[in-house]
């Protein structure tokens, strides 16, 4: 199966670890970058997001190793619109988070008026931080946790159960 996903990917965490896996598992993987143009325009917030060429490279980095676990390709392309690369016709599944799969739908009507199979759905639950609270890359930029969900020592002005002594 050709099966694609997308997004900023900056930074990279277990969230997005969890769609990566889930994707290789099903098939070759084509991940759609947002471009520096289109990454903006998709946020709630004004944070900043690297250049493409540096969310590129780590991105590839970071699928290089599910590729070879997973013995599938994998291949990076950038998205200037939306709906990105998945209303493209050789695709036969969507990766997705519940925050997305509204747009995945969104993506299956169109594909569906222009003749085309929709996707298959495929809905990654989220990853949780220590904290109960999802991961997210802008949680990571606001210093709140780390890639994997530790809360960092200042994310709630109290330390770190780690960083205390006898711990």
């Amino acid at each position: 199966m050709k099966v694609a996903l997308g997004g900023t990917f900056d930074p990279i965490h277990d969230g997005h670890r969890a769609l990566f896996e889930r994707a290789f598992e099903v098939g070759d993987v084509t991940v759609g970058l947002t471009s520096d143009d289109l990454a903006p325009t998709l946020r709630d917030d004004d944070r900043y997001v690297r250049p493409f060429d540096e969310r590129r490279r780590d991105l590839e980095a970071e699928l290089e190793a599910f590729a070879e676990e997973f013995g599938r390709s994998v291949e990076v392309r950038r998205l200037d619109e939306p709906t990105g690369i998945a209303t493209e016709p050789q695709f036969d599944a969507l990766v997705v988070s519940p925050e997305t799969e509204a747009g995945g739908k969104r993506i299956n009507e169109i594909r569906r008026d222009r003749g085309v199979d929709p996707l298959d759905l495929e809905v990654v639950d989220h990853v949780y931080a220590e904290d109960g609270e999802i991961i997210s890359s802008t949680r990571i930029v606001d210093g709140e946790i780390d890639e994997h969900g530790n809360l960092t020592p200042d994310s709630d002005g109290r330390p770190h159960p780690d960083d205390i002594a006898g711990s």
